[in-house]
């Protein structure tokens, strides 16, 4: 049996993003894979293999212009912060929500000007400019509708052929945490407030930053139904912390086809480092699409629905560096279109891990320096004066895989800070001085003292 009936996923890199739904069932991607070992009812012709043996490239098939566009910044953005995020080198699994970490950094956008403006839009693909926002409320608009999904007929819990079910839980939710004694505009406040629903919750950062932390962590954790329970580590905000912008998003969908249980059985799993460790393979026969690529094969596995699916990429042997380097935005979009209807037998591992990251680095890195730390230029969110300028974003993920479907949680805060440029100085103690010991809190003095002769103080 050729390769395309026998799918054994020895290494795989999962691209299931949401920005990557299919919009068919099976069988209606543009291309197709040649006919398998198993025939199928309508086979199809293979896609022509591309002339430098690279990925094919391709664009999202949203339905209107501004969500096209957006759609394929923000898979540039996810392959860009892929790239870097496993560029270090204790990088393993890796996991991220780029639709999460681009929609809170979409409501602090929503205040930059000037070059943090730019540096932003660039660094995240945001091309529309001021359309970027209510792009991303018709973006989740369509992801909304996809809630409940019509079953067809005998589909639903009764007889009746236009009962539905709910395909799959999606739930996204954002929310503001800012200084009430901060100057924020109120055009800002609205603006993310229609296209995001980002609720204002005034906060006290200067007075207890640890107790807003635990504050935000707890709202984290409600969103994701407790996978993401720790969000912002321990002294991940401060005194100076005047806005937290939060996203939250929750999934869990069934497969459409479901593994069985009693066909799963151990099975080695390579790593890519070459060692071998015993999984937990799941296998089945099954018709649904997939592609054979230039130095890899990839299939789609829709979920309840069909609407959304999960696309998995599987790089031959001794090709996964070279297949990931070449993945991007429009390649990753061309290996979508590349899918057509197949059929086979397909194994894959259950697995479950989480990933978490602070991003600053990261995105510093991808070109977005100038949003970041005193001096970045966020008048947009303010009355008056420059704003807080970004200081740092955290980033958490899960996912689950196994027979039955998949769970999967994300969330991003970005935690902001006064950015007006602080009093400087230059100071030498060389010459007598005066100190203390003090309790802050109190401003009790626990000791004071003068220094007048250092040499002599020596010990």
């Amino acid at each position: 049996m050729n390769r395309r009936a026998l799918l054994a996923a020895t290494g795989m890199a999962a691209a299931a993003a949401l920005a990557g739904c299919s919009d068919g069932a099976p069988g209606d991607g543009d291309g197709a894979a040649e006919p398998t070992d198993t025939p199928t009812d309508d086979p199809t012709e293979t896609p022509p293999t591309e002339p430098n043996g690279s990925l094919p490239e391709g664009s999202p098939s949203s339905p209107t212009e501004r969500l096209r566009e957006l759609v394929a910044g923000n898979a540039g953005f996810a392959l860009d912060l892929h790239d870097r995020l496993v560029a270090d080198e204790d990088a393993d699994n890796v996991f991220v929500s780029p639709y999460s970490v681009s929609m809170a950094l979409a409501m602090t956008y929503a205040g930059a000007a000037g070059s943090a403006e730019a540096a932003m839009r660039e660094t995240l693909g945001f091309s529309l400019g001021e359309e970027t926002h209510p792009a991303f409320a018709e973006l989740q608009g369509e992801l909304d509708d996809r809630a409940t999904t019509d079953a067809g007929p005998g589909g639903g819990s009764g007889d009746d052929e236009d009962d539905e079910i709910d395909a799959f839980r999606l739930d996204v939710a954002n929310a503001l945490w800012g200084d009430a004694g901060y100057p924020f505009a109120a055009d800002y406040l609205d603006l993310v407030d229609e296209h995001y629903g980002g609720g204002f919750n005034e906060a006290d950062f200067a007075t207890d930053h640890e107790a807003e932390r635990e504050r935000i962590n707890e709202w984290v954790a409600d969103a994701t139904d407790q996978r993401i329970e720790e969000l912002i580590p321990e002294n991940g905000l401060s005194s100076s912390t005047v806005l937290v912008l939060t996203n939250a998003i929750y999934f869990m969908a069934g497969w459409e086809q479901e593994f069985d249980p009693d066909d799963t059985a151990d099975a080695t799993f390579t790593a890519l480092d070459g060692t071998g460790s015993t999984v937990p393979m799941m296998s089945q026969n099954l018709r649904t699409d997939y592609a054979d690529l230039p130095g890899a094969q990839a299939i789609e596995l829709p979920y309840v629905g069909g609407e959304v699916s999960m696309v998995l990429v599987v790089p031959d042997e001794g090709e996964f560096e070279s297949v990931e380097a070449q993945l991007s935005g429009p390649t990753l979009f061309g290996v979508f279109e590349a899918l057509g209807d197949a059929s086979g037998d397909l194994r894959m591992p259950r697995f479950e891990y989480e990933f978490d990251a602070e991003l600053s680095e990261a995105l510093e890195d991808l070109g977005m320096a100038a949003a970041f730390g005193p001096g970045a230029d966020f008048s947009n969110m303010v009355e008056t004066g420059g704003g807080p300028g970004i200081d740092d974003v955290f980033h958490e993920a899960f996912v689950s895989v196994d027979e039955e479907g998949t769970e999967a949680a994300a969330a991003t805060a970005v935690d902001m800070i006064e950015s007006a440029p602080a009093e400087s100085f230059d100071l030498t103690l060389d010459r007598p001085f005066l100190f203390c010991i003090r309790d802050r809190p109190t401003d009790a003095v626990l000791f004071f003292g003068r220094v007048v002769d250092a040499g002599s103080a020596q010990g």
